[in-house]
């Protein structure tokens, strides 16, 4: 069998990261605007909507209380948090300029969020659970054992008429083992807090004009259908800046590699034929 040129040069002219018009989702609520590259039905957000969610507001190295023993100088991912951000996110909003710290310009995005789950048990086991509950498990780049799969990922949050896009960098609020609502229908199961299910940090509470424990509603969102916004400015962990961790970029190129092995396996036979 040959396999031609014709068909990596498809792949090659897929349509780039960024370049995109908007389109109207179609979904029971809320309804907004989100931006989509193409009609390819791999872009199309397949995932369910977070109606109503409680949401609380957290920052890069806050302190513990009485209320919330837990410290955010770490998160569940990285043990540097804080360090490797630059410093001390402050919420104060007089100390803060462009959804930013005004004292150090952040090496991290710092529109980032927490959900209540860990698809980690430690730094070399993931969960026994995640391959079954995690909708991008097979597709995600990095398949080391302990390596997060949900560190990175792309929430759009929705309050009122503002639409926010953010990171998953940390776990919680109050629980890291709430799947069914994560990533199934359920409610959040932490009871604290009016249940809330879903922590966000300044900058996504400034863009959104929200008090902390506002309603909201969020779902996953594939990077290729995000816009460029204040969200796309800073951080060595941002795909707009850093196209290397754009995960279909990835897997484009995954996929390139493998019809370039197939061409020259094809190659050889034919000429070993001859």
């Amino acid at each position: 069998m040959k396999y031609p040129l014709l068909l990596i040069a498809m792949v090659l002219t897929l349509p780039c990261m960024g370049q995109s018009s908007s389109y109207q989702v179609k979904t029971s609520a809320p309804q907004v605007s989100t931006p989509r590259a193409s009609a390819d039905p791999s872009r199309v957000n397949r995932y369910p909507w977070k109606q109503n969610i409680t949401a609380t507001v957290f920052w890069i190295g806050e302190k513990p209380t009485a209320r919330n023993p837990t410290s955010n100088h770490a998160s569940s991912w990285d043990t540097r948090w804080q360090e490797n951000y630059g410093g001390y996110d402050n919420p104060d909003q007089t100390a803060r300029i462009q959804y930013r710290p005004k004292a150090f310009t952040p090496k991290l995005n710092p529109f980032y969020i927490a959900l209540p789950y860990n698809d980690c048990l430690n730094y070399k086991t993931h969960c026994p659970h995640a391959s079954r509950v995690i909708p991008w498990w097979h597709q995600r780049s990095d398949k080391r054992p302990g390596k997060s799969s949900c560190k990175g990922r792309w929430l759009q949050i929705v309050y009122g008429k503002k639409v926010c896009y953010a990171q998953w960098e940390d776990c919680g609020p109050f629980t890291t083992d709430d799947w069914p609502y994560v990533f199934g229908n359920q409610r959040p199961k932490n009871t604290q807090n009016k249940a809330a299910g879903l922590d966000v940090s300044p900058a996504v509470r400034d863009y959104l004009g929200m008090p902390s424990k506002a309603k909201v509603h969020w779902r996953f969102i594939d990077f290729a259908n995000i816009p460029k916004g204040p969200w796309a400015r800073y951080g060595t962990n941002n795909p707009f800046l850093h196209t290397h961790l754009d995960p279909r970029r990835k897997a484009l190129q995954e996929y390139m590699d493998h019809l370039r092995k197939l061409r020259d396996e094809a190659y050889a036979r034919e000429n070993n034929r001859r």
